[in-house]
């Protein structure tokens, strides 16, 4: 399989004006840069501003503990084999205390042993509605009693998000970048 990017960088000096402009925004925003899904999506300017200002919400300011939030992007990356957002999140994930073994068992697309309660309920939530389209009313009971209506919301809204995110990458064929390997077991 030809595993070239499909939709490498665009020079700056060659970017329509929506696009120098979407560009800008995330750039100048937490960020910091455009990188991973958002070089093939400002093929589409006005869908990546708009998307990128939901991503702001979900990756720095949903309501879940920061280190339950970048749980759930490993498990989406895992989920659609997506290795420039394990790139990304893996290291992030582990500084929040997430520990290197249940990343490890995530990558190897195995159950990990020894999750914290909060891990659990994430763990099987997600599991749930990625196999059954919704989630059990015993599991939504646990994930409502322990982060509330909101962070419900922000839970399925983080996996939507990662899940598009990583759908554009895997698309696009986004490279890791130069000198890094896969993270994620085939």
């Amino acid at each position: 399989m030809n595993l070239t990017d499909r939709m490498p960088g665009i020079p700056v000096d060659q970017m329509t004006a929506a696009q120098k402009k979407a560009h800008d925004e995330i750039a100048s925003g937490p960020r910091g840069a455009l990188y991973g899904p958002f070089v093939p999506l400002l093929r589409s300017p006005e869908f990546m501003s708009r998307l990128q200002k939901a991503g702001e919400y979900l990756r720095y300011g949903n309501v879940l503990p920061k280190k339950i939030s970048e749980f759930v992007i490993l498990l989406t990356a895992r989920q659609w084999t997506q290795e420039v957002e394990w790139h990304l999140h893996y290291p992030i994930a582990l500084k929040l205390g997430l520990k290197p073994e249940i990343a490890a068992a995530i990558a190897e697309g195995r159950r990990p042993e020894g999750m914290s309660q909060d891990e659990e309920i994430v763990h099987e939530f997600c599991s749930e509605l990625r196999q059954n389209q919704g989630v059990s009313d015993k599991t939504f009971q646990r994930a409502l009693a322990r982060f509330g209506e909101q962070g419900i919301i922000d839970l399925v809204g983080l996996i939507g998000y990662y899940t598009l995110m990583a759908m554009v990458m895997n698309v696009a064929r986004t490279a890791l970048p130069e000198g890094h390997g896969p993270g994620l077991a085939p």
